[in-house]
């Protein structure tokens, strides 16, 4: 018989020789070149051999220990930045391939890009270089105790006074507290505080921002006026190395050159100097919710990687014809949950790449004062953040189930994961009011073609509403589908489109009374129909980025997705009559009209299994990133186990201290009454 820890290693081995691509190719395709590549390798392996940032003993760490720790990783990141040379760009890799949440990180993607967009050309000049180097550390104070997608209702002030020229920030209720805010708790010694302006008068112009100091920058404790502190520690011991804090305000005096007042600003007597567009100070929020779609699709990338990886050694149940249990990735209950992550995987990472482009595009017009971007990008950033958090939430769970028990032990990696990903479906928008959003941009893009004096063409439709031309010509009809058209992208997108403007127009036929998840399903709809679409644009430019195998392997990778997407918005297909099966199109002996739809996505997924490992080492995740006794590289899934325990500090002595004080008392006393039984 053979030794299951030892075939484990063959048959990764045997796996990784079966696959057809080339992965470095599409290692590269998915780094966007081969030159991002190898800086990101050279990055790993530097951080890899530093000892400060060994992970052997992180599990075993308190709350206080990790905090600690972050703070020792970003100060050693930076050395290194020194040390080396390293661009803006490559200290950017550098904490992104650092798998715990460390505080500066809210400094990079909240503090600084607000502070950037729209401070004044007087407090940029003042403190850029200071943020850019980080001699402040910054945070983005905009959560309250009681309030936090709805920044309309937050209740902090910020009370304009004319004789002093100050502005007076004041936390007027307990709710109206600072809550879960990034670095605030031990370590930003500033903050951007979103606050009510309040000119003379009391006339409240709603929310704005303001750069307040909160600590000192010698002795690092509260300046006065504030209350600071950290708010403990997260569910299931997630993200433990960021200080979310909390701050209350008691009338401190700030100067009134520290109002972000690139758009919008107060003059000394008090007037209210109005911005271009309302919505400029939620550019900050834009651009995280850019952001998460790339942490998205790496994320579930990681997941897959360590599932799949352990699924192809893992060997339980049937007998297969080498004489070995079969492994668990051969059984389609197994593989047509996980291959499915490859390919939301691969969307997202291309998806994120585009939306930081636009980002970059949008924060261009901004500061020339160009809002014609600015609609488009909260439509299109809220949309995505919903979706891909969602997504991401569920995906980890899947992979996390998908190895069995041993998926629950700390040591497969994938648990951490969870618990740092999951706060993505409330941080930055609530998932359920950021749906709200997108349906209002839908309804009014929709307004835009049927109720105006001016109706919309098909080509000034933007990117999120280009479904809505399905509508504009009365004779098109959805798509009749046969067992065929599942093998061409252009059915599925047109498909979710359909589903899209349907479900739309029924919205706006039927806003007086929404049905209970009218908003949540347009959202879905919307969204996913604009993602088909750049999908499809993926798939049409595949020849030009990939050698002829890999670009065929790929392409089946994003069909997938497209299919999944489908299959799971059937019920929204079905209600609205889209899904139009032709009589000849369904196999034999099926009533069921989606089955064709089925059956292509298992035979899909059948003919990736030999590609999910080089599909997943094209991530390039080293065994240091993913930090995964199932996941490794070499298939010893088994062997990395029996070391991790190892390592647990309950096994560095024979005999627990517990014995002594508990374990033997109890069982003396039970003895005890036993005897006189």
């Amino acid at each position: 018989m053979a030794d299951p820890s030892k075939q484990t290693g063959i048959d990764m081995e045997t796996a990784r020789s079966r696959t057809s691509i080339q992965v470095p190719a599409v290692r590269d395709f998915l780094y966007a070149g081969a030159a991002r590549w190898r800086k990101r390798e050279q990055i790993v392996d530097i951080l890899t051999k530093d000892p400060v940032f060994d992970k052997s003993k992180r599990l075993f760490a308190t709350r206080k220990e990790l905090y600690i720790r972050g703070q020792t990783l970003a100060n050693r990141l930076y050395e290194l930045q020194e040390i080396h040379g390293w661009s803006k760009e490559d200290t950017n890799v550098a904490l992104a391939v650092v798998d715990e949440g460390l505080s500066i990180g809210l400094h990079n993607v909240a503090f600084e890009p607000v502070f950037r967009l729209q401070a004044s050309p007087e407090l940029f000049a003042k403190y850029i270089d200071l943020i850019a180097n980080k001699g402040i550390i910054g945070c983005y104070l905009q959560t309250e105790l009681a309030h936090g997608t709805n920044v309309n209702r937050l209740e902090t002030t910020a009370t304009y006074l004319p004789e002093t020229r100050e502005f007076d920030i004041h936390s007027p209720t307990l709710t109206s507290t600072k809550w879960w805010i990034g670095a605030l708790g031990k370590t930003a010694t500033h903050g951007v505080v979103q606050a009510k302006l309040i000119l003379p008068g009391g006339n409240d112009l709603g929310p704005h921002l303001f750069l307040v100091q909160l600590r000192s920058l010698d002795t690092h404790a509260s300046l006065p006026g504030r209350i600071i502190g950290d708010i403990g520690p997260k569910a299931m011991g997630g993200f433990a190395t960021t200080d979310n804090g909390f701050a209350r305000f008691d009338h401190v005096r700030i100067p009134k050159e520290n109002m972000l007042s690139k758009f919008a600003g107060v003059t000394d007597e008090g007037k209210y100097v109005t911005p271009p567009h309302a919505k400029l100070s939620y550019g900050g929020m834009l651009y995280i919710r850019s952001g998460m779609v790339t942490t998205a699709g790496t994320t579930i990338g990681k997941g897959a990687t360590v599932a799949i990886r352990y699924a192809t050694v893992r060997r339980q149940g049937e007998v297969g014809p080498d004489g070995l249990e079969r492994q668990t990735i051969t059984y389609p209950s197994v593989h047509v949950r996980l291959v499915p992550l490859i390919a939301r995987a691969y969307v997202f990472v291309e998806l994120g790449r585009a939306l930081t482009r636009g980002f970059d595009s949008l924060a261009r017009g901004l500061s020339s004062g160009d809002t014609s971007e600015l609609a488009e990008m909260h439509v299109m950033t809220s949309g995505l953040k919903v979706l891909v958090s969602t997504t991401g939430i569920q995906d980890l769970e899947t992979a996390r189930r998908s190895m069995g028990g041993h998926g629950y032990s700390a040591f497969a990696g994938v648990g951490r994961m969870y618990a740092d990903y999951v706060p993505a479906a409330t941080y930055e928008g609530e998932n359920f009011v950021l749906d709200g959003q997108v349906l209002r941009a839908a309804l009014k893009a929709f307004r835009g073609i049927f109720a105006s004096s001016s109706p919309a063409t098909a080509s000034s439709l933007s990117p999120t509403s280009k479904y809505l031309r399905l509508l504009l010509d009365k004779e098109l009809v959805p798509p009749e589908l046969s067992a065929a058209s599942w093998s061409q992208p252009a059915t599925a997108i047109l498909l979710l489109e359909w589903r899209a403007a349907l479900i739309v127009h029924e919205s706006a036929q039927t806003l007086a009374q929404p049905d209970a998840t009218a908003t949540q399903r347009v959202s879905r709809a919307v969204t996913e129909a604009f993602v088909a679409a750049r999908v499809g644009e993926l798939i049409d430019a595949l020849g030009a980025a990939l050698p002829p195998q890999e670009a065929s392997v790929v392409g089946k990778v994003y069909l997938l997705y497209l299919l999944t997407t489908v299959e799971a918005s059937l019920v929204d297909l079905l209600s609205f009559g889209i899904f139009r099966a032709s009589p000849t199109g369904n196999p034999p002996r099926s009533r069921d009209p989606t089955r064709a739809l089925r059956l292509a996505i298992a035979g899909l997924c059948g003919e990736l299994v030999p590609e999910a490992i080089g599909l997943t080492d094209a991530f390039g995740f080293s065994d240091w990133e993913l930090d995964s006794a199932l996941g490794v590289y070499n298939g010893k899934a088994y062997d990395a186990l029996w070391a991790r325990v190892q390592q647990e500090p309950l096994n560095q002595t024979e005999v627990t201290e517990a014995y002594e004080t508990s374990i033997k008392p109890l069982m003396l006393r039970g003895r005890k009454i036993a005897s006189k039984l």
